[in-house]
């Protein structure tokens, strides 16, 4: 009877541990290559020699460059989306977690550490991924908003009956706006100000007071 070792055995996703980390390996390099090369230069050729694998190695967990960019794009969102997620709980009310998420966007939507300088002074990170469309980026923000709206509902901040799908979703997508979009009434580098400009406006809608 084979052994099969720790490192091949198969993971939740039907993928072996070694599989799983020459993914990684791959979108690690393909991070890598988009800032260095940007993202509409950046090639399966870069990302094969920066993951030190072949070509034929990249195309077998990624069909096509799309499908390689987006994978990178989604990850990249991701990561700022859960590194957003200390400051924006540890606010008590919805319109503050909210008017934090806003304040997060502006304050780190160009920091190298979370996002991709290689897209270009024209292509910030969520710019990108908006004219991109990419698959299931919306989704994950959506789930990450739902049991934020749960507790402020049991908190009796929102009208009960309200959507919680469709009102995470009117979150990012002005959460979006906040990065693709300037400000003709607040000034948007002063945090005090956006956050009052969330708290007075985008939430107060979803109160038990409005109808």
């Amino acid at each position: 009877m084979a052994v099969t070792s720790e490192h091949d055995a198969p993971t939740r996703d039907g993928e072996s541990a070694a599989a799983l980390a020459t993914r990684e390996r791959i979108l690690d390099a393909g991070e890598l290559a988009v800032r260095r090369f940007g993202l509409r230069r950046v090639s399966m050729a870069h990302v094969a020699e920066l993951a030190r694998v072949s070509r034929g190695s990249v195309y077998r967990y990624f069909p096509d460059r799309s499908t390689l960019v987006a994978a990178v794009l989604r990850r990249t969102a991701r990561r700022f989306v859960e590194s957003s997620a200390v400051s924006v709980r540890r606010r008590r009310t919805l319109s503050a977690q909210v008017a934090e998420a806003a304040v997060f966007i502006l304050e780190h939507m160009h920091d190298e550490s979370l996002t991709l300088p290689g897209l270009g002074e024209d292509d910030a990170l969520l710019a990108t991924l908006l004219a991109a469309h990419v698959d299931g980026l919306v989704a994950e923000w959506v789930q990450f908003w739902q049991p934020l709206l749960a507790d402020a509902a049991r908190r009796g901040e929102i009208r009960a009956g309200l959507d919680h799908r469709e009102v995470a979703e009117w979150i990012v997508r002005i959460m979006l706006s906040f990065a693709v979009m300037p400000s003709v009434v607040i000034d948007l580098d002063d945090p005090v100000a956006v956050r009052r400009f969330v708290q007075d406006h985008i939430v107060r809608g979803l109160s038990p007071e409005v109808r």
